[in-house]
């Protein structure tokens, strides 16, 4: 019987980075900086200089990282924030607990924002545009800054593009703060919750160390109503092992994005599309096809852990049903969520894991098993 074959398989990294995480974990036991220590410093420097950006301050995690990019950004009460109908919830929650209020916009085929819809939605009261990353790649910015112009802050919600470029550009680079998670299933992925802010400029840089740690411009000298919000020590130690592997895995990603693409060639699967531009790292494998929440189950049924990332837009959701949005608002981000399917993807994947995943969504669907022999070597 073929083995079950898991959405996310995150052992294989943790034994690549074994060695290195014990060896940082015996460090910061030894010195016993537990809380925004050397092991955070270190971190923070190594990932701005991935990201080819100024700044990177550590978080606790993902979701306070969005609320404190838009405070830092100087978003407040009365200010509204435009963002995709089609993201996790995350995104619009952070907005509401920074005070200001959502305006949902819908997306294009490819699951980004639409520039078109962002410049229909901007009123005088607009300070700023939330441009999510999906599946690996990166929103539209440069697109998202032409039509909202220099006096709208441009976030980017980078969770999902760890490693991704655009022109050229790091993801992290490009917007004027991203915020990004390190949830264990990233693709840079901590041993718990983590996440951090990256920016070019200096000021908002200096005001998110100070809103995370309490309002505290130096100790016990609270200079705003701030939070608890700070990447601890051993979280960063496993994030610089692992950002060591970060290329190579997303490499690893992409290769088998590529052996996905071609077993599914010329079946009713559509496969994921790259945007102009883009260079997407593969955070997921997203495809769609008819009749997806029949064929779930069925992967299920035979040992394939697939998923769907996300099955309900923001607009649909119970938590924002005063907005007073209702189906048909936003037909593209609703049709997607009717069919997107994530199948199993992640660095170590191996061929004949894919033909298995391949085959059991073929056979869901009632077509013929992937035409190959599957063989036991680990993809990339």
């Amino acid at each position: 019987m073929t083995q079950p074959v898991p959405l996310v398989d995150l052992g294989i990294q943790r034994d690549r980075v074994e060695d290195a995480v014990r060896k940082g974990f015996d460090e910061v036991m030894r010195n016993t900086s537990f809380v925004l220590g050397p092991a955070v410093t270190r971190f923070e420097d190594e990932y701005a200089r991935y990201c080819e950006v100024a700044h990177c301050v550590g978080v606790a995690n993902g979701t306070d990282a969005v609320e404190l990019a838009l405070r830092a950004a100087g978003i407040t009460a009365g200010d509204e924030v435009i963002l995709p109908a089609n993201t996790f919830i995350a995104t619009a929650e952070a907005v509401v607990r920074a005070g200001a209020e959502v305006v949902l916009v819908d997306c294009t085929a490819d699951a980004l924002i639409d520039p078109v819809k962002v410049a229909q939605a901007v009123t005088d009261r607009t300070r700023a545009v939330v441009g999510v990353d999906l599946y690996g790649q990166m929103a539209p910015y440069e697109a998202l800054r032409e039509v909202v112009g220099e006096s709208v802050t441009v976030v980017g919600d980078g969770a999902q593009s760890q490693g991704a470029r655009q022109n050229g550009r790091r993801a992290g680079s490009v917007a004027d703060v991203t915020a990004t998670s390190f949830y264990p299933g990233k693709n840079l992925g901590a041993y718990g919750d983590g996440g951090a802010v990256l920016t070019a400029h200096d000021e908002i840089a200096a005001h998110l160390r100070i809103l995370r740690n309490h309002g505290e411009a130096a100790k016990y000298q609270h200079v705003a109503l701030g939070f608890n919000s700070r990447l601890d020590s051993l979280q960063a130690v496993v994030l610089s092992a692992k950002l060591a592997w970060l290329d190579d895995w997303n490499a690893e990603r992409r290769a088998a994005a590529a052996v996905y693409t071609e077993l599914l060639a010329g079946s009713p699967v559509t496969t994921p599309r790259v945007t102009d531009g883009n260079e997407h790292i593969f955070h997921l494998y997203v495809v769609q096809v008819a009749e997806r929440d029949r064929v779930l189950p069925e992967l299920h049924a035979h040992g394939v852990g697939a998923g769907v990332h996300y099955p309900n837009p923001i607009h649909l959701l119970p938590a924002f049903q005063y907005l007073g949005h209702r189906r048909g608002f936003f037909p593209v981000a609703e049709e997607l969520a009717s069919h997107i399917l994530s199948l199993p993807l992640f660095p170590g994947i191996t061929s004949t894991q894919q033909h298995h995943v391949v085959d059991a969504l073929l056979d869901a669907l009632g077509e013929s098993p992937a035409v190959g022999e599957a063989v036991g070597e680990r993809v990339g």
